[in-house]
């Protein structure tokens, strides 16, 4: 029997000072169900995602290890292109604590999604047409969190089921993965 790689399996990842590493599993710890499980770089569960509808569901809740929930993420109805807002809980659930909208392709091929947070605008910028992995940049440019196809420091890269998170220290966690959530959802992986 062959040994397999499970994705939190500790992984000695040589992170620019200050960037804090998760590895995001594309699968869900509850059966029959959609979603993802986030890990932090002890192989701790940090983050899971619970998406009970189909994949791309109209709802979905990013939630901590103890089942908490931390953002209730919403498909907007009636958008051409794709958006979703997400609300922190515990805020007003008329503004939502940030919005996604999709990016039409021939537009700009290489961004694929507008977020707005607050009066803050980021970009998600795909790293390629085949590959899943992106970079999320803000208003000037800098990368403030980037997602690729996790890679062990023996060179094997993991399953496409498998992704390193890199998040600069600034940026709050929970935000971030709630929108490699949506960026889950849009591509219909979660």
């Amino acid at each position: 029997m062959a040994n397999k790689v499970h994705p939190q399996a500790s992984v000695s990842d040589p992170s620019p000072a200050g960037r804090q590493t998760f590895t995001v599993w594309m699968k869900s710890l509850v059966c029959h169900t959609n979603g993802c499980t986030v890990f932090d770089s002890k192989g701790d569960i940090v983050y899971r995602v619970e998406n009970y509808d189909s994949k791309g569901g109209c709802e979905v809740q990013l939630m901590d290890l103890q089942g908490s929930i931390l953002y209730s993420i919403l498909s907007k109805k009636l958008q051409i292109f794709g958006c979703w807002n997400g609300y922190r809980v515990g805020t007003n659930k008329e503004q939502p604590c940030f919005t996604v909208k999709k990016c039409y392709s021939i537009v700009r091929r290489e961004i694929a999604c507008q977020v707005t947070v607050g009066f803050n605008t980021y970009w998600i910028v795909r790293l390629g047409l085949k590959n899943q992995g992106f970079k999320m940049l803000n208003i000037s440019g800098d990368i403030v969190a980037e997602v690729k196809q996790k890679q062990v420091s023996s060179g094997v890269v993991l399953g496409e089921d498998v992704l390193a998170l890199e998040v600069e220290p600034c940026m709050d966690h929970s935000l971030i993965v709630a929108l490699v959530t949506v960026y889950g959802l849009i591509n219909r992986r979660l």
